[in-house]
């Protein structure tokens, strides 16, 4: 149950409460008040899409935040805490806000959450209802949803079943048909991934092959160039192949030997002595590895060079035909590999889905078959708990028909055409909703069919807005009434412009409209009293303050409460 409901900024409500609570809430206004958007601002707490062009002008954000009363070891809860929210002693706290660069917040018990999460818990919450459905229940498909949610959990696992199978079935069927429609092309592109594997593999590059060939040709290239400066460096280092050139070895153990002569004298010269000493080692060392560089230095690296160029070559048109660079062409080999050999087994996979295709089309007509058989049941227990909801709305003569009829084609819902077929009255001819229905009607139909379903998918919360569209009168006051039955074992809120079915509510707002200047902002009341007849007399005459129309107010709200009695 929805316990309350604050809006911020939205549309034209510039900041509103809706205490809500238990039974029926009749939500009224005049026309451009904002009651719609009382309506949107619940489909922003249920996941409905933002739009930043809904916050109220001049504003930086619209802010919605709904309070719930729910079972705290049912499913809603599990879910909550599934998406890391909580609940605070029963009750849920819902969050939404928009920005107006298009940015949105969506909270969950505390928590930050993805839309998705209101979509999913809303679906357990509220059933909402608005002019739209109305006329989407004139389509085959709304009315095939209807006759599915009646059936309930008999057949949705059903439904579920078929969906499965009917999926694997038509993703095998198309796979089936693109191997054998490219069967040419495919064994063009396996021919050539064979020559194109074959090749790289006699070439049999290894990664980084081509980086160490790089290196190895500049060295090879420059082998006098290092020759030359490592034998100039050795003769400065030792002085091995030159007598006339001091040596740096030769020099360091000169200086070693003047300062030993006097470092007996001054205590500071040990030190430096020593210093000396192992500079001495080190370049001894340094010219070892300068005589064993020379000693390594290719003789002949004209021939060596030529085969490594040669390498780079037979690797460089690898990689002009298979990739940008080697580890792309040893990329492509690798995934070359794999994909010759999925298409050098596509007979074997034909033959494989063929069979799988055969045996899903059979499971999917012996199951289409069943769901035919199921909702032809509950159709015809459809109608009949219809039929009787309309005698108690002013129809009492109307009959309703849902037919279930065989279509040519399956589809992910199954093989049968739903239709809902209205005989408004006794001889006249049944005619399908969304070719012959009224709005009135059409407006009845939707309430009847939801009422129904409730008892076999039993909601906590339903949203009606301007569910009394083209009725009046007689027929209205049996809406009140029926709302008001509902809201014995539901929440109801309903959206009206009717006084006949306010009269029944049991909690009645009113949405007003402030215009200062050119600026229109809307607040939310809860009406009790001579404010409710008032306001009443309103809804029936246009006029608040006309004794005949506030005497007829009261007259009408006890005529309600004795009809809900």
């Amino acid at each position: 149950m929805i316990e309350e409901i604050s809006i911020r900024n939205l549309g034209v409500i510039g900041e509103a409460r809706l205490p809500l609570g238990p039974g029926f809430t009749a939500i009224t206004g005049e026309t451009g008040a904002g009651k719609t958007m009382v309506v949107s601002a619940l489909g922003l707490l249920l996941g409905e899409r933002a739009d930043a062009a809904a916050i109220r002008s001049g504003s930086a954000q619209a802010i919605v935040e709904g309070h719930w009363i729910i079972d705290p070891d049912g499913a809603v809860a599990e879910r909550v805490r599934d998406a890391g929210g909580d609940l605070d002693d029963g009750e849920l706290i819902i969050g939404r806000s928009i920005s107006a660069e298009g940015r949105g917040r969506a909270t969950v018990g505390g928590r930050t959450t993805p839309v998705s999460v209101l979509g999913e818990i809303g679906e357990q919450l509220v059933v909402v209802h608005g002019q739209s459905d109305q006329i989407r229940l004139r389509s085959a498909t709304a009315q095939r949803e209807a006759l599915d949610r009646f059936a309930g959990t008999e057949l949705s696992g059903l439904v579920g079943t078929y969906q499965d199978v009917f999926r694997r079935w038509q993703a095998n069927q198309g796979e089936l048909d693109v191997l054998i429609a490219e069967g040419d092309r495919r064994a063009r592109e396996a021919e050539d991934l064979r020559l194109a594997t074959a090749e790289i593999e006699a070439a049999a590059p290894q990664r980084g092959e081509d980086v160490e060939l790089g290196e190895r040709v500049d060295r090879l290239t420059n082998l006098e160039d290092l020759r030359l400066a490592a034998a100039q460096s050795l003769d400065l280092v030792s002085g091995q192949n030159s007598d006339d050139v001091a040596d740096a070895l030769t020099l360091l153990d000169s200086a070693r030997r003047q300062l030993e002569r006097v470092a007996p004298h001054d205590p500071q010269l040990p030190p430096i002595v020593e210093a000396l000493a192992a500079v001495e080692i080190q370049v001894t060392e340094i010219s070892g590895q300068l005589s064993s560089y020379l000693g390594a230095l290719d003789t002949d690296g004209g021939r060596e060079l030529e085969a490594l160029q040669e390498r780079r070559a037979e690797l460089n048109a690898l990689v002009r035909k298979y990739g940008q660079s080697l580890d792309e062409v040893i990329d492509f080999l690798d995934a070359g590999s794999g994909r010759l050999l999925e298409l050098d087994t596509d007979s074997d996979r034909i033959e494989a889905l063929q069979a799988e295709v055969a045996s899903d089309e059979a499971l999917v007509v012996e199951l289409a078959g069943r769901l035919s058989a199921v909702r032809s049941a509950y159709a015809a227990r459809l109608a009949e708990r219809v039929t009787e909801e309309l005698g108690a709305l002013a129809m009492p003569n109307a009959r309703l028909t849902v037919a279930v009829e065989d279509r040519a084609e399956y589809s992910l819902s199954g093989k049968d055409q739903v239709s809902i077929l209205l005989q408004p009255h006794s001889g006249a001819e049944p005619r399908a909703l969304g070719r012959g229905a009224s709005g009135g009607e059409l407006s009845r139909v939707m309430l009847a069919i939801e009422v129904v379903i409730a008892g076999n998918d039993p909601v906590p919360t339903f949203i009606f807005d301007e569910v009394d569209a083209g009725v009046g009168g007689a027929a209205a006051i049996e809406i009140g009434r029926r709302l008001a039955q509902l809201s014995h074992s539901a929440q109801v809120i309903v959206v009206t412009h009717l006084a006949q079915v306010a009269a029944f509510a049991t909690n009645h707002l009113r949405v007003l409209k402030d215009v200062d200047g050119s600026v229109t902002a809307s607040s939310v009341e809860q009406l009790e009293g001579d404010d409710r007849i008032a306001e009443m007399a309103r809804l029936l005459s246009g006029l608040q303050d006309s004794e005949s129309a506030l005497a007829h107010a009261r007259e009408l709200i006890d005529t309600a409460r004795a009809l809900d009695a």
